[in-house]
């Protein structure tokens, strides 16, 4: 009975399988019945049960071939050099349908006694032909886009042109035209800083910040100097200008604090409300533990000094002079140290407090310094507006 019940399970399988094969067949989706039908046959051709299979595999390989012949026909008539890559696209379609079909070949037809017929063609003088007709025309149409003085036509000529290089390695010049379109696509932007605060800012600072090889920004098509180029047209510039610098007063706060908390200090003997000793059914003393209260004075002393750069990120646009984006770039650094001394039992306080007692007092950073330990954060935000707005769109 098991038996019969899993016969009825595998044949109710492979018949929803074959109908589902059969609908992508009926629905025009030939190559996707020829996959399935590949993938069922290639573990066991031969069988009575995936007979279904190969018929409709006979029947989409047919109609595929014979659609892609016939949209070859009507692209060729248009006699459009365009439509050479999907003649090209359509020619290498059929040998790959025809590649994938053959290691499974030859697929019996078992009520008829005749194997299955797939008509295979050499589609290799036509794949060369329209390979050529395809390279003259991205090579024609890539000169005519690199005449323009457009970038976005000329970034256009370099892809065409490294889809070119690609299909058929070494053809003319192309590897050199790539370079040029490779140049002449790219944007240079000129970066530098202005100064409009009354102090000076580190140089150090400067070379950090405009040292655009640590920021990790990978653009084919941008490229940043903070140093002009000879022979180098800039097409735009970002000025990174410092605005306001305010640097606080160097502060020492001090406070004083008391802490008090009860410890364990040994063993005493347990009384009761009349001051006797209690004993256990021994006649011993009973033992509790002994607690007494302990205290310190701590006195915490806060050197504080913070400083606060304002600046501003122009993009400009060096072909008509105009400010194109001003974003906002403001950064904070704090100095702080804290250390304080004690005087009592310093288990009175909190262990992780403990670390400040061995502190001692240390020198303020200068002004100097203050400005250029704004640099991390400077470089963050200035990062994350270059990532997020690019001057072209």
């Amino acid at each position: 009975m098991k038996k019969i019940t899993l016969f009825i399970a595998i044949s109710f399988f492979i018949a929803c399988g074959s109908k589902h094969t059969q609908s992508l067949l009926s629905n025009g989706n030939y190559d996707e019945a020829i996959n399935k039908s590949i993938k069922k046959l290639a573990s066991n051709k031969d069988s009575k049960g995936n007979q279904d299979y190969v018929y409709i595999l006979q029947d989409a390989y047919a109609k595929a071939t014979a659609r892609d012949l016939n949209n070859i026909n009507l692209l060729v008539k248009e006699a459009n050099p365009a439509n050479f890559e999907k003649v090209f696209n359509l020619y290498n379609q059929l040998a790959n349908r025809q590649e994938k079909i053959k290691p499974i070949l030859p697929l019996k037809l078992l009520n008829k006694g005749t194997n299955a017929t797939f008509i295979m063609d050499d589609y290799s003088d036509e794949i060369i032909s329209s390979k050529n007709g395809l390279s003259d025309y991205l090579y024609a149409n890539s000169i005519k886009l690199l005449e323009s003085k457009n970038k976005f036509d000329i970034r256009q000529a370099y892809d065409d042109l490294v889809y070119l290089d690609k299909l058929n390695p070494n053809f003319k010049d192309v590897r050199k035209k790539i370079d040029e379109a490779q140049l002449r696509g790219t944007d240079f932007v000129h970066v530098f800083t202005k100064n409009e605060t009354n102090m000076v800012i580190p140089v150090r600072l400067q070379d950090d910040l405009l040292n655009f090889g640590t920021y990790g920004l990978n653009d084919k098509w941008t490229v940043y100097h903070n140093n002009k180029q000879k022979n180098i047209t800039y097409d735009f510039g970002m000025l990174v200008n410092f605005r306001q610098i305010n640097i606080s007063p160097e502060q020492i706060k001090e406070k004083e604090f008391i802490k008090e908390k009860q410890i364990k200090d040994g063993t005493k003997n347990l009384v009761d409300n009349n001051g006797h000793v209690v004993k256990d059914s021994l006649g011993n003393p009973i033992k509790v533990d002994n607690f007494k209260t302990i205290r310190v004075n701590i006195y915490e002393f806060k050197q504080f000094k913070s400083c606060q750069v304002i600046a501003k990120v122009d993009y400009l646009d060096y072909r008509n002079n105009q400010t194109i984006e001003t974003f906002p770039l403001v950064s904070e650094f704090v100095f702080e140290n804290i250390y304080s001394t004690f005087n009592g039992d310093k288990r009175a306080c909190e262990e992780d407090y403990y670390p400040y007692f061995n502190k001692r007092a240390v020198a303020f950073p200068s002004n100097e310094q203050m400005v250029f330990d704004t640099g991390e954060d400077l470089k963050s935000q200035l990062k994350n507006i270059i990532s997020r707005n690019r001057f072209r769109n």
